[in-house]
């Protein structure tokens, strides 16, 4: 049975990717640059900023060094979540629904602790989580979609990949809980994840309201 979940942030707890995508669009702009919708979804979410950067540069011939994309997106990023950051559809319910139930809970984001921490108290949440793991609590090149920000996750929870589920909304995510051998449940943000991840899941749910019911139905096996 299952006894603990982990949560990914970016996309899946509070709806942050769409600004994600926003701020790569800024910084590119000025130089003739875009990023499509697809193409972000596809390469950028769910990585890590020191990941998403190089990539960035790989893609595009921008005259800044990895410090001036770093510190551009920072200053921006940090207007945006200024204004606050809305929730997922059934954010609060379900991190509710898991405490009264009895459940372990972990947030395992590629983000900074810093900005995490700031946001989930915009929201009054960060109590309700027993471990948090970030991007640079892993070894360098290790973020996802490697599996070692679950297994960590898992071993700070006291638990097992077997009785544990992640909840996620990217392919890199997926691929990640896939490879730690933990069973995961996608909430598709920007894109509906492709057949190859698709088969990697234990179901696609429209909403974080779906999760209560999958628990239950899977108790009841």
């Amino acid at each position: 049975m299952l006894d603990s979940i982990i949560f990914d942030m970016d996309g899946l707890l509070i709806d942050t990717e769409i600004i994600s995508y926003q701020l790569y669009s800024a910084l590119l702009a000025p130089y003739g640059f875009t990023v499509s919708l697809h193409d972000y979804a596809e390469t950028y979410s769910g990585k890590t900023e020191e990941k998403n950067v190089t990539t960035l540069l790989e893609h595009y011939p921008l005259p800044l060094s990895r410090e001036e994309c770093f510190a551009r997106i920072s200053a921006m990023e940090k207007e945006f979540l200024a204004k606050g950051v809305a929730l997922k559809p059934g954010a609060k319910e379900l991190l509710t629904y898991l405490k009264e139930h009895g459940y372990k809970i972990a947030l395992a984001s590629s983000s900074i602790a810093d900005r995490a921490y700031g946001i989930l108290d915009q929201h009054g949440i960060r109590g309700c989580f027993d471990a948090f793991v970030f991007g640079p609590d892993l070894p360098k090149g290790r973020g996802k979609p490697a599996p070692d920000i679950f297994l960590i996750a898992c071993q700070k929870l006291g638990t097992t990949p077997a009785r544990a589920l992640v909840l996620e909304d990217s392919e890199a995510g997926i691929q990640a809980a896939h490879s730690a051998r933990i069973p995961v449940l996608c909430v598709p943000d920007l894109h509906h994840p492709a057949p190859a991840y698709e088969s990697m899941t234990a179901a696609i749910l429209s909403s974080l309201h779906e999760v209560p019911g999958w628990l239950e139905a899977q108790n009841a096996q």
